[in-house]
């Protein structure tokens, strides 16, 4: 809910910014008179019913101004993603890149693979392991990618302690093999 409250208001302030950028744009290029302008300053000034919307849109961009230096000082120090357990003795914390890397090799035991890419979501149910591969065509498809979902369950599981709810596998493509040739020599 933050991130889209975050996305929502770096867009008005954006929006903001640009319609400023335009309007002083057009004053330095003459498009907007001077006692247009001066007729502008003088009612921000001295006309109640021009300054509070004035004033009311400068304070919103100046709170959402110092919304967003808050939130980029502060995500300075975050801390990447991870999976928490609580045990008898204490806290354990797994980062997700160290599960994906387990996920990785897991599945590059397989043969006939020849790239690998790994995506960890975590759920109610456990861990949801997506993999990317690329794989050399000279094996079956639907037993390649049961093997793989096989080992990566199986090792994430044992090595982590975290259940995995599924593992999916997407094939992105067959590698073709290119033959070699050897040189003969005369």
């Amino acid at each position: 809910m933050v991130k889209v409250l975050d996305k929502l208001l770096l867009f008005l302030l954006s929006v903001v910014v640009l319609i400023a950028c335009v309007i002083l744009l057009f004053a330095a290029f003459g498009f907007i008179p001077l006692d247009v302008a001066n007729n502008f300053a003088h009612d921000v000034y001295y006309d109640v019913d021009a300054a509070i919307p004035f004033i009311s849109v400068t304070l919103i961009v100046a709170l959402i101004s110092i919304r967003f230096l808050f939130v980029s000082v502060r995500r300075g120090k975050a801390a990447a993603p991870s999976i928490d357990q609580r045990t008898e003795i204490g806290d354990i914390r797994i980062s997700m890149d160290t599960v994906e890397n387990l996920s990785l090799k897991a599945a590059n035991r397989s043969r006939g693979v020849k790239d690998l890419r790994a995506r960890v979501k975590v759920s109610q149910a456990g861990l949801e392991i997506i993999i990317r591969a690329i794989v050399d065509g000279e094996s079956s498809i639907p037993a390649l990618t049961e093997e793989m979902q096989a080992n990566v369950k199986r090792h994430v599981e044992e090595i982590t302690g975290i259940p995995v709810a599924f593992v999916s596998v997407y094939i992105a493509n067959v590698q073709q093999s290119t033959p070699t040739f050897k040189s003969r020599v005369e």
